[in-house]
């Protein structure tokens, strides 16, 4: 079972890392977590300086610790962030044949395999999981790029029955409520309130165009290189007939 999706010491780090605050979770002090917490609260501080552009300090900081599988996975992550796709390819097919019980092998070998167009192999690894909902969340990803929303949504019901109320099961909802349209879409816009992206695209769907135009430049205010922020505000402008050069250059 995810130790991350009840009532718990990394709660309030893992939901800021999932709701896109990564200089919070970065900025958490680690040095209060317990022990057995202390790898899971380094790995999600390490994720955000990925996902902030800092994938090159992360590789120098884990710099021989490659047997840990859970560093080793972040190595992966790291390593593809900044291109070296063949290297991030080739070291979590490894993980995936040698750590595959491991979680956080699971979920960032999975991110990795996905993101190299290998969806088939992200999904045999992901599908190991004993009761992540980060692993529940990217396999929703998966199917629904594949266009299988029928799938997406079986995944989400599943896990609700055993997750009940949590982040990553309301956001992996939201997902597929924005692939079904309708009423699912105004669903989505309440749940991405913390997340200002995600909450511009619902605002698109729902046609209110100068909301998610404010909720984007919030984003991007937050992070000035946040690339989803940046081209969902191209978008954006298109749709509202607006010049995208300086957004382009």
């Amino acid at each position: 079972m995810d130790p991350l999706y009840a009532e718990g010491e990394l709660l309030t780090i893992h939901n800021a890392f999932h709701q896109g605050q990564y200089q919070k979770v970065i900025d958490f002090d680690t040095s209060l977590l317990s022990a057995e917490n202390a790898l899971p609260g380094r790995v999600l501080q390490l994720r955000a300086q990925i996902a902030s552009g800092q994938a090159e300090e992360v590789l120098a900081d884990i710099e021989g610790e490659d047997e840990v599988p859970d560093l080793a996975a972040v190595k992966a992550l790291a390593q593809y962030s900044i291109g070296s796709t063949i290297e991030a390819i080739k070291e979590a097919e490894y993980l995936a044949t040698t750590s595959s019980e491991n979680m956080v092998v699971q979920i960032l070998g999975g991110t990795v395999l996905q993101a190299a167009g290998k969806g088939e192999e992200a999904l045999a690894l992901l599908t190991k999981h004993s009761g992540s909902l980060e692993a529940v969340a990217l396999i929703v990803q998966i199917h629904l790029q594949k266009n299988r929303t029928d799938l997406a949504q079986k995944e989400v019901q599943a896990a609700r029955k055993w997750a009940q109320d949590s982040l990553l099961v309301n956001i992996a909802e939201s997902w597929v409520g924005l692939r079904l349209g309708g009423e699912k879409y105004q669903q989505a816009f309440y749940e991405f309130e913390e997340m200002p992206v995600c909450q511009a695209v619902a605002e698109i769907h729902l046609g209110r165009l100068p909301e998610a135009e404010a909720a984007l430049q919030q984003a991007i205010k937050r992070n000035s290189d946040d690339v989803e922020a940046i081209s969902n505000s191209i978008v954006l402008n298109v749709l509202s007939g607006k010049d995208t050069t300086e957004l382009t250059e």
